[in-house]
């Protein structure tokens, strides 16, 4: 790779950082206090649960969309018990998926985070599993041991996995 190159592929991740940081800013400003996800967060958690979850979840349309709505609750509240240094960037993690040049030029995702396919958020999941790239490992084991830890925590999954719940004592 020449000089020229490298300063220029840093110049730009850095511009997709910082815009990515002032987009997370705007808005966390205007979420919710209760809410640490936000509504960008939530969105894309919702679009990873069924590739993520692929086989666990409810396969019927209402009971499958009140798990992943309980899914993200989970996430959120498990990211809401993280230590703020890990909170900021799960926040900056979100921010930049939901700028659509990043979450093309990052994850690979073409469509809208509420109109992708399982396929296409299936493949971005894979690239970022076994990629090169220690940053994209690293976010794509957090992604996964929020949704599993928000799934597998849930009293509705038990059944299926043949767990009877926590001894009542």
């Amino acid at each position: 790779m020449r000089r020229r190159t490298f300063l220029a592929l840093g110049t730009a991740s850095a511009a997709a950082l910082a815009a990515a940081g002032w987009w997370s800013w705007l808005r966390t400003r205007e979420a919710s206090e209760k809410r640490t996800l936000g509504d960008d967060g939530a969105m894309i958690v919702a679009a990873i649960v069924p590739a993520m979850l692929a086989g666990a979840l409810p396969v019927a349309g209402q009971e499958r969309r009140t798990a992943i709505g309980e899914v993200v609750i989970g996430v959120d509240r498990a990211i809401a018990g993280l230590p703020a240094h890990a909170r900021a960037e799960i926040g900056q993690l979100f921010a930049l998926l939901a700028l659509a040049p990043a979450r093309r030029a990052f994850a690979g995702v073409a469509s809208p985070w509420p109109e992708a396919g399982v396929a296409e958020v299936s493949a971005f999941l894979d690239r970022w599993r076994d990629s090169g790239w220690a940053l994209k490992r690293s976010a794509y084991d957090a992604l996964h041991q929020l949704i599993l830890a928000a799934w597998y925590g849930n009293p509705r999954s038990w059944a299926a996995i043949g767990y009877a719940g926590p001894p009542k004592l």
